[in-house]
């Protein structure tokens, strides 16, 4: 019903990380993924997942565009369900998208410690 939000509130806490981490970061002559795009990453793949998560429920129904924009709120039986739904489903899938996320990152790490690696070797 509305576990898409736990996402979309995941990504807004990140966007702001990821504005502090770029304040943070300095221009090195290190070769490495800045934290920041790393960031950037995590809350493309979180907002991507939250679109089309909205548009689901929409396409059934489950939000509508009139107050109060969730038909699970009209109801007190059915927002416990729903807030049920977002503690479980959709932390579950935040979970998950930044575990993978987590996965893409060190092996985003890897090849570009591997890319300078053979450089470094080749210009020896």
């Amino acid at each position: 019903m509305a576990c898409f939000l736990v996402s979309t509130a995941e990504a807004v806490v990140v966007k702001a990380v990821e504005k502090i981490e770029e304040k943070k970061e300095v221009k090195k002559e290190e070769i490495k993924i800045p934290l920041s795009r790393k960031l950037s990453w995590l809350r493309y793949m979180l907002l991507g997942g939250s679109v089309l998560l909205a548009f689901e429920h929409v396409w059934h129904g489950e939000v509508v565009p009139w107050f109060p924009f969730l038909t699970a709120m009209s109801d007190p039986a059915d927002a416990a369900e729903m807030f049920h739904e977002m503690s479980t489903v959709g932390v579950s899938m935040a979970v998950l998208v930044t575990a993978v996320w987590g996965g893409v990152c060190a092996v985003a790490d890897m090849i570009v410690k591997k890319a300078s690696k053979e450089t470094a070797e080749t210009t020896v």
